[in-house]
């Protein structure tokens, strides 16, 4: 075993172990075995003829939790054009195994420092026949996931590649239960629903071709084994990854992948020069669901940072014009400098740290307004408060004028850049995100993606981005039904696993199911206030919104959790949850503690063991629903009361209900 000094771009705060356990591999069927480092997870691969059908020897692989088998043999090979499948006819010739064990720092997120723990494995491979290609399989195995991606290295000879998909497989050892975002095409912006569906619901019924495209995350619950959740990470270079179930009939029990095609090039994803590198293919697991929303494997798995200075990075919440119609003062709508200027008023008396400015400031051209809004003076009123200024961008524009744009919103002193309808995660548009990224970060802006892609751990790369949407979320209560409580208890369990979303919490305006009705200005939400105070704790956000008006907060005293709950975080803990019904999360900032349980539209007690808490005595601030709260959703409970390490706390959540909690270290 040998000790390696600290490094890592500065990040690293403990030493790396590598344990060198290289191994030669020679013949067929030979299984190479990767275990997690606590033993409990393990990924083989292997080659052998899977199909019966065909001669040739499959790579594949297995994962098993526990001793019990989470995926069967699920076949690896990149489908490249011009050539057969990389991985049908291939040989182990060679296998290294090393541990690693690395703390660093996050300069936002979920936990300030994360362990970087794994054992990993480098598989060498070679085609039988000719010509012989190479291919090389890397993996890890984290106590909470294992991944891996695939390396073709460049042939002698040929100067590019093409490659039409890489067909992964993910092989459930039975009809695992799903929840699982279907996806219309491969220009959404992943604003659907979860649906909890088998495995098998998705198969190619009477062995009609399938359409249906899963985005990812997706969770899934293989009973009697535990939960796992497919993700991926580190996509530069590369295309996103959907999942589609390609079987005939309903004893299918196997996705694959899918890459998002390019556009400029019918029936290629990924076109380059070189070698091909895969994005990182995570399958994150728990016994617990709660424990996968814990996990840091996508971060584990991006790039340090390549920002050098990060001190100009700073979270925070922001006043918003947009959600609530632009209301003034007067209650009546208004996209003018003087009421962008209230916003910034009811930010600084709020301490919000920043106030942002949505459509409707520019025209096609970036760099010049069009007399709605004055940018430059608004940044100079709002800094006269300490208060500092985001303005919205339109993606398509971004793209065509970021390098005129970027240096001009740095001179009029803008602090970050909303960037919506990006409507791509191809090849391309993968990488607009880190080339918007990066050209933001030149210019000291930060960035929250709208109109997105799924978070994919570019915010580690690049810890300017801030914020991604790619959510169905509060905006949709001005239009209809389907943000509601049922899909808030959905959201920490799927789309927040890879990373912080945008959400845009905050509506005061809080109605039963049967009182609400869409509208644009001054929209309704369903859900108890103190149910939307909770989305603040439970929801990851490094930019968060306080969507309402400023009106809308003026003398509710529940107000007041919104103005102290931190956005970035030193630790997690999931207390409980079931994906759909219910969720309690703590966090914790310095030595202060928050707790946010919400329910669906059942009500439920909820008892919340405080042993997460150091030794001595704190003070729990408690927000929870009013004992007629299920009929007046706006009324809340606030009260105060002596708490330690062995404190239980009784949560009485009503229909739609919620619970939020401020705890402090007593003096």
């Amino acid at each position: 075993m040998l000790k390696m000094s600290p490094g890592i771009a500065g990040q690293t705060i403990a030493c790396l172990l590598l344990l060198l356990l290289s191994t030669a591999v020679k013949s067929q069927g030979v299984t190479v075995r990767l275990l997690s480092p606590d033993n409990k997870i393990e990924i083989n691969f292997q080659t052998g003829q899977l199909d019966k059908k065909l001669s040739a020897s499959q790579l594949f692989y297995t994962v098993s939790f526990k001793g019990k088998q989470l995926f069967k043999p699920s076949i690896l090979n990149l489908d490249i054009k011009g050539a057969q499948p990389l991985g049908t006819d291939v040989r182990i010739i060679n296998s290294k195994i090393i541990a690693a064990d690395e703390t660093y720092q996050l300069v936002l997120g979920k936990t300030s420092k994360v362990r970087d723990q794994y054992n990993a494995l480098r598989l060498e491979l070679q085609e039988n026949t000719a010509p012989g290609r190479k291919l090389i399989i890397e993996a890890r195995a984290y106590n909470d996931a294992v991944a891996f991606r695939y390396i073709a290295p460049q042939q002698e000879g040929q100067e590019g590649y093409e490659l039409i998909n890489e067909n992964t497989e993910f092989h459930f050892s039975t009809d695992a239960n799903t929840y699982a975002q279907v996806l219309p095409h491969y220009r959404s912006m992943y604003e659907s629903e979860y649906l909890k569906l088998s495995v098998s619901a998705f198969s190619n019924q009477g062995g009609v071709k399938s359409s249906v495209l899963i985005g990812l995350p997706m969770l899934a619950e293989v009973p009697g084994v535990g939960w796992v959740a497919i993700a991926e990470s580190e996509l530069q270079g590369y295309s996103s990854m959907y999942l589609t179930n390609p079987s005939n009939g309903w004893s299918g029990h196997t996705m694959l992948s899918r890459l998002s095609p390019r556009l400029d090039s019918s029936g290629i994803a990924v076109k380059g020069k070189g070698s091909i590198r895969s994005a990182w293919r995570i399958i994150m697991i728990g016994d617990e669901p709660g424990r996968i929303i814990e996990s840091n494997a996508v971060m584990n798995l991006s790039s340090p940072s390549a920002i050098a200075n990060t001190d100009w990075i700073k979270g925070g919440k922001a006043s918003w014009d947009w959600w609530s119609g632009s209301l003034g003062a007067d209650g009546k709508p208004a996209f003018t400098t003087a009421n962008m200027k209230y916003y910034v008023d009811f930010a600084a008396k709020s301490g919000l740290e920043y106030m942002l400015v949505d459509a409707g400031w520019s025209d096609d051209d970036l760099t010049k307004m069009n007399g709605k809004v004055d940018i430059p003076e608004l940044v100079k009123y709002a800094a006269a408060k300490n208060v500092k200024v985001w303005i919205w961008l339109y993606g398509g524009t971004v793209a065509k004028q970021m390098n005129e744009a970027f240096p001009l919103y740095e001179k009029w002193g803008v602090a970050g850049v909303k960037i919506d309808f990006v409507e791509r995660d191809d090849q391309e548009g993968i990488e607009f995100y880190y080339a918007t990224a990066k050209k933001a970060a030149e210019h000291h802006l930060m960035v929250d993606f709208h109109g997105c892609t799924k978070p994919f751990g570019l915010e580690r790369t690049y810890p300017n981005v801030m914020n991604y949407e790619a959510v169905l979320g509060m905006e949709q209560s001005k239009g209809g039904t389907r943000d509601n409580p049922e899909n808030h208890v959905m959201l920490p369990f799927t789309r927040m696993l890879t990373g912080p979303l945008d959400f845009t919490p905050g509506g005061f305006n809080n109605v039963t199911k049967e009182q609400f009705f869409a509208r644009s200005d001054s929209p309704m939400v369903m859900g108890t206030r103190t149910h939307h105070l909770a989305l603040y704790v439970v929801y990851q956000a490094q930019f968060e919104m306080v969507s309402d008006y400023p009106m809308a907060y003026e003398g509710q005293a529940d107000f007041e959790f919104i103005k102290k709950v931190p956005v970035s975080w030193d630790e997690i803990k999931v207390l409980h949850g079931i994906p759909g019904e219910y969720v309690s999360i703590a966090r914790r900032k310095g030595n202060d503690w928050y707790i946010g349980s919400i329910t669906n539209w059942n009500a439920r007690t909820m008892t919340i063991p405080l042993s997460f808490l150091g030794t001595g005595n704190y003070t729990a601030e408690i927000y929870s629903d009013a004992a007629d709260a299920a009929t007046y959703p706006k009324h809340t409970s606030i009260s105060k009361q002596p708490v330690n390490n062995k404190t239980v706390l009784q949560a009485k959540l009503v229909s739609g209900g919620g619970y939020a909690v401020r705890i402090t270290k007593s003096k």
